[in-house]
């Protein structure tokens, strides 16, 4: 079994005594650490000595993610500056735990950066307000932590509740701190993101996490712009990566940024129509030279601009002005191009499955029946296809049906 194109091995040797002692050792730490824990959080000791036992369970076990609330609660009522002086600097030093702690985790990544400030392990027993705790450490808390989890989000990048909670500091940052300074924690997010995106192109929680640190970065909260031309840049970029054809969530955030993308840049009829031309080239270039028509993420980009053609709703992403004329004509010359990509491609079922569906939207576009010989191509396609997927025979025998009414 593989993700992405990385094996995963199976453990299949067999474990000497050494080994299962040293396990056995292992889980009775975890299960020490865990009841101390527990145990101090029930007492509402909200301290960085907490809050260090809460890293080193984390650090082996990230999907603990009642831990991760604990760590939360221990900020939110124990850590934590109050608002008003949240982002102010502070000549004192972090806790010497807590930074050994950040250090041992961090100090071989790349994306690490010194902290200080002032804390306390003096906290309040009752945790009556959220905002509660030493003043002048909320900045280098948020940034320690945040360095914290950055070597776990590289060893468990598919984990949600690292994602989670990493959003969730982000978001403290936004209402404990001045704008100008939660805005420059989210910049540096967007060079995080694009180094998770490195090491995974198609890490579906890099893609969604890169979406919500730029549209904070664009809010008006934050002091932001439109950054619409760049991320279209980097889809761009990232499509014509390592892989980049088989990268579905580059491909779909390319399709939601292009009604923004035109519409800021007050695109005329005619820009329209050289973006949908350019758009089809870039799909049907790499179709042909990247993998030939076989990558489903590709087809469904290719049936995204398809619909802005065909399809009433999806028409007006793009081309919200053409006449019935324009889109015969974009789509007679598509099943032309697909007709000449079945050389070589017979045993792709993406080609004939678009080649009958683009033949029905032609009839519908110039609103007529279907005539004999496009009845008979599609009938020839319709066998192949029953051929090449016969899991899907009831979608082919409603397809049959459409043809003959």
């Amino acid at each position: 079994m593989a993700s992405h194109g990385v094996p995963r091995v199976a453990e299949t040797t067999q474990r000497t005594e050494a080994q299962r002692l040293e396990e056995e050792r292992q889980i009775r730490e975890y299960r020490d650490l865990e009841d101390l824990i527990t145990t101090k959080i029930a007492e509402r000791q909200y301290t960085l000595e907490v809050l260090e036992l809460t890293s080193k369970l984390l650090k082996k076990n990230p999907e603990y993610y009642t831990i991760w609330n604990v760590r939360r609660r221990l900020l939110i009522y124990g850590l934590f500056s109050k608002p008003s002086v949240s982002s102010s600097h502070s000549t004192e030093s972090l806790n010497t735990s807590l930074i050994d702690t950040t250090k041992a985790s961090f100090e071989n990544s790349s994306f690490s950066t010194t902290t200080s400030s002032a804390a306390s392990t003096t906290i309040p027993q009752n945790p009556v307000s959220p905002n509660r705790g030493r003043n002048g450490t909320t900045l280098d808390l948020i940034k320690a932590d945040l360095e914290f989890l950055f070597p776990i989000m590289m060893k468990y990048p598919k984990c949600y509740w690292l994602w989670n909670y990493r959003l969730w500091l982000l978001q403290e940052a936004n209402e404990r701190l001045e704008p100008v300074v939660a805005r420059e924690l989210w910049k540096r997010e967007l060079t995080l993101v694009g180094k998770m995106l490195v090491k995974d192109s198609r890490n579906f929680h890099g893609w969604g996490y890169r979406r919500r640190v730029v549209s904070e970065l664009e809010s008006s909260r934050l002091g932001g712009q439109s950054m619409v031309e760049s991320e279209f840049e980097y889809t761009t970029k990232m499509i014509h990566g390592d892989k980049g054809l088989s990268n579905f969530s580059a491909w779909h955030r390319r399709s939601k940024l292009i009604p923004r993308l035109l519409g800021e840049r007050s695109a005329s009829d005619e820009a329209r129509r050289l973006f949908l031309d350019d758009e089809f080239e870039l799909i049907i270039a790499a179709m042909y030279t990247d993998s030939y028509p076989y990558q489903q993420s590709a087809w469904f980009y290719y049936q995204f601009l398809m619909t802005t053609v065909t399809d009433y709703v999806g028409h007006a992403t793009i081309t919200p002005n053409f006449t019935p004329e324009d889109r015969a004509e974009y789509v007679t010359r598509q099943l032309v191009i697909l007709k000449d990509m079945l050389d070589g491609a017979e045993d792709c079922k993406w080609i004939y499955n678009a080649l009958i569906d683009y033949t029905m939207a032609l009839c519908r576009i110039e609103e007529r029946a279907v005539d004999s010989d496009e009845r008979q191509d599609c009938a020839t396609w319709l066998t192949e296809l029953r051929k090449l997927d016969p899991d899907r025979s009831g979608r082919w025998d409603d397809m049959e049906k459409s043809l003959r009414n």
